[in-house]
């Protein structure tokens, strides 16, 4: 399908690149805002054997899952936040072999762009050293380029709060609709600090405003514990004055101990357990942006073009060839952004599944689906193993999986399949594999940046639609 209508003019409008600039207005004009994204990587616990960790992993993203059709069918619990365990753990796998062969680096050799020569040396250090990766551009008009932190495990942008204003990591997060960040006397779960995170309270911010409204989200792996308070927020120089969110006074360890200072989700607002706007609802309500748009370009480390954003209000043109885009309507009722999948192949092979929705989600590193399914991909890619629960795949492997949709077809790139080695010393040899099963028979699945790394995607509230695009 092709835009239309209304949206077809915001597309031609997108596209001949009409960006309004973002300096200050007597009155308040329609216009495309964009922000900086960069990847987050948590601290792991490396003390379990690999073994058993992968399979705390595959059954964490089970019961992750299970947690996501359930908040579905009795539309009370609003968020999937199952995303964080399973990357972590598979790091952890990684970084106790790593440990295991401290000279594990001198034998890392470079891949070859020619061919898939197995897992990037870039990822392998980011797995097991963290650290940013810079942006180098291209970057559009009203863009900030994605820095990327560790081996592409999810996405945080900066947000300015407070007054005076503070730079703010938050997490990005399109499977859900609520937004918070810690505040000054914010304490992790059985006492102690929240970690070296940015903190906010009326210590300072002169606009901070406190209320006695509770503020609780829970998650999958967690869980924040707050009040309601408004304060001033800015996404790349345009303000949102005196916005409503949570500050969490008690954090559970997982986000005391991640690399981001909050979270914002861009999921419908009928998602928010707080029952509040999104800041992207907010803009387009205030007329700072034309339409409630959020479009990602999500970066791959590998590529070392380090050229990822989010863009509210509009499509960056640069990222993706304009005569692929899709419209998409969105089937979830609740706040998601699902969409109708037409079929999944393997080298070109229709597996033969019909009747499919899939939830895109940033906020996820890897694609899980039902287990028919994901039995069914690996079976196809040659060199799959069964292993503890999951898979794992030949880090060589050149299988095209790949996803049809309105459509079109958008493949994954097997570097995304093959998630990260089992021996770091081995970057050719055997490889978790980013795809994994729910564990539950369904026909929903959950789709992050395993697969979002592979296209332009984009999520239009006002219209209830889901656009994606081939990128450029």
């Amino acid at each position: 399908m092709r835009l239309a209508g209304s949206f077809l003019w915001l597309l031609t409008t997108v596209l001949l690149g009409r960006f309004v600039s973002a300096a200050p207005t007597t009155k308040p004009k329609p216009r495309t805002l964009t922000m900086p994204i960069r990847s987050l990587h948590r601290s792991v616990d490396t003390t379990a054997d690999p073994v058993t960790i992968y399979q705390q992993s595959i059954r964490k993203a089970q019961s992750r899952y299970q947690r996501i059709a359930q908040t579905i069918s009795a539309k009370q619990q609003t968020d999937i936040n199952r995303r964080y365990n399973t990357p972590v753990e598979a790091l952890a796998t990684f970084k106790a072999n790593a440990q295991s062969d401290p000279n594990q680096l001198d034998v890392v050799s470079p891949v070859n762009d020619s061919a898939n020569a197995g897992v990037s040396p870039l990822d392998i250090q980011a797995a097991i050293s963290g650290g940013i990766t810079p942006p180098t551009g291209p970057i559009a008009a009203n863009s900030i380029g994605l820095g990327i932190v560790g081996p592409d495990t999810g996405y945080i942008g900066i947000v300015e709060i407070g007054t005076p204003p503070r730079q703010f990591q938050i997490l990005m997060d399109s499977g859900s609709a609520d937004f918070w960040v810690g505040s000054e006397t914010c304490q992790v779960e059985g006492g102690g600090g929240c970690g070296n995170h940015q903190f906010l309270g009326s210590q300072s911010s002169s606009s901070f405003v406190a209320s006695q409204q509770p503020f609780n989200v829970t998650y999958g792996t967690g869980n924040v514990v707050g009040n309601l308070v408004e304060d001033n927020v800015v996404l790349a120089g345009l303000s949102l004055p005196s916005h409503p969110f949570g500050v969490a006074n008690v954090e559970s360890s997982n986000f005391a101990q991640a690399s981001f200072d909050g979270l914002m989700g861009l999921a419908q607002s009928g998602l928010s357990q707080q029952k509040l706007p999104t800041p992207v609802e907010s803009l387009a309500a205030a007329g700072v942006i034309d339409q409630a748009i959020v479009a990602y370009k999500i970066s791959r480390l590998a590529d070392e073009k380090n050229d990822g954003e989010i863009t509210f209000g509009g499509l960056d043109p640069t990222k993706f060839q304009s005569d692929t885009l899709v419209q998409l309507p969105n089937v979830n009722q609740q706040g998601f952004w699902e969409i109708q999948l037409d079929a999944v192949s393997v080298n070109d092979q229709n597996l033969g599944f019909v009747n499919q929705t899939a939830i895109l989600d940033t906020g996820t590193t890897l694609f899980v689906a039902p287990p028919d399914v994901v039995n069914a991909i690996h079976a196809q890619i040659p060199g799959a193993v069964p292993s503890s629960g999951g898979f794992t795949v030949p880090c060589t492997t050149n299988a095209s999986v790949a996803l049809t949709i309105g459509n079109s077809s958008f493949a994954i790139d097997p570097h995304d399949i093959a998630f990260l080695p089992v021996n770091p010393n081995e970057p050719a040899g055997a490889c978790t594999s980013g795809i994994v099963s729910s564990g539950t028979q369904s026909n929903r699945w959950l789709v992050g940046d395993v697969f979002l790394k592979n296209a332009y995607f984009a999520t239009h509230v006002n219209d209830n639609l889901i656009l994606l695009a081939q990128l450029s």
